[in-house]
């Protein structure tokens, strides 16, 4: 029998994404539109690419957000199940809390906040090879000082679980996606926050368990900052990160039904364009993120940001590596760089920020 058959997909949704803010202010950050979609939509069309039907989604900030956009999962092939965490468990309790829901042997568990291309089928398949009790996947990256490493001998036997260090012993990480028997999320500790990476992986290894990793050089990003988030979407729009979700072409910009984008606009890197937003005569947009129905006006410059729900960017102005919030109104030829987070609502007069000494 396909191991698929037999495994449930778990995706934890339980963050705040306070390092999205102030746009997971109004939606949970795997909510929010990713090259047109919510970033978790991406996952789930992978996750039934792979042959598994059964997800459980373990929510906590504004939980019902979830249930209200994917329902019981049946317009995407799935059968969606939830469960919602009314105090923060850790990534161990957050597993353990969605036992009540598990129907498999297996359970194949996803961090919500990773946009990944590696192949789902392949990870269980070490799995199930191994007869493992736990199979990692492990991501090689060029500097992996800011992630936790993750050793493994010849075998593919995981040796050690090392927070993160400036003189890492592997280029292997962490990826956030594990595969556990269910018999392994039974025996963690039920109704109190519990790390997998500190606590339930460290106590396996201690007591001989089959930890084994399945390492890779896949596509994988953290979508948590800002940069991360404009980069990962670019990437989903250029082709770079795959993605079964997305159809048709890939290339420089993604332009949605209903978007007016006037003559003389220039949208380079992974642009996206929202439904209903309004890109004006000569703005240039490079790497930019447009929510629905935002305004970029004519001559104005956004570069590698995300502009909320409804919000305006002035003639001339220029946005570069900043966020602003749903609503929010920039005036023209202000100047928003290196990090500038504009709230919901708040208006910025013409001229009223800038950088450089001109007027």
């Amino acid at each position: 029998m396909a191991i698929e058959k037999t495994t449930d997909a778990v995706v934890l949704v339980g963050g705040q994404g306070t390092r999205l803010r102030p746009l997971t202010l109004s939606a949970p950050k795997p909510m929010l539109p990713t090259a047109g979609l919510p970033f978790l939509q991406h996952l789930l069309a992978r996750i039934g690419a792979a042959g598994i039907t059964h997800v459980v989604l373990g929510t906590s900030f504004k939980a019902e957000v979830f249930e209200e956009y994917f329902g019981d999962g049946s317009k995407l092939g799935l059968e969606i199940d939830y469960v919602t965490e009314t105090e923060p468990l850790g990534t161990g309790g957050g597993i353990r809390n969605v036992l009540p829901k598990l129907r498999g042997e297996h359970a194949m568990v996803f961090n919500g906040d990773v946009l990944g291309g590696t192949d789902l089928g392949a990870i269980l398949d070490t799995h199930r090879t191994r007869d493992a009790d736990v199979t990692l996947h492990l991501v090689r990256v060029g500097d992996p000082r800011a992630f936790g490493c993750v050793p493994t001998d010849a075998d593919g036997r995981v040796t050690a679980f090392l927070e993160k260090t400036q003189d890492p012993p592997t280029d292997q990480i962490n990826a956030g996606c594990y595969v556990f028997k269910r018999e392994i999320i039974e025996q963690i500790p039920e109704g109190r926050p519990v790390s997998v990476e500190r606590e339930v992986f460290p106590s396996l290894l201690a007591d001989g368990a089959k930890v084994y990793g399945h390492v890779d050089s896949s596509y994988w990003r953290d979508m948590g900052t800002p940069e991360d988030f404009v980069r990962g979407s670019a990437d989903l729009v250029r082709g770079i990160a795959p993605s079964p979700a997305l159809d048709g072409p890939r290339g420089e910009s993604l332009v949605h039904p209903g978007a007016g984008v006037a003559p003389g606009a220039l949208l380079i890197g992974g642009t996206v364009v929202g439904r209903g937003a309004e890109v004006g005569a000569g703005a240039r947009l490079d790497g930019a993120v447009l929510f629905d129905g935002a305004v970029v006006e004519a001559g104005a410059t956004v570069e590698r940001s995300i502009i909320g729900f409804g919000a305006r960017i002035g003639p001339r102005a220029l946005v570069r590596d900043a966020v602003i919030g749903d609503g929010a109104d920039v005036g023209a030829r202000c100047e928003l760089l290196r990090g500038a987070r504009v709230w919901p609502g708040v208006t910025l007069p013409d001229g009223g920020v800038r950088f450089s000494t001109d007027v």
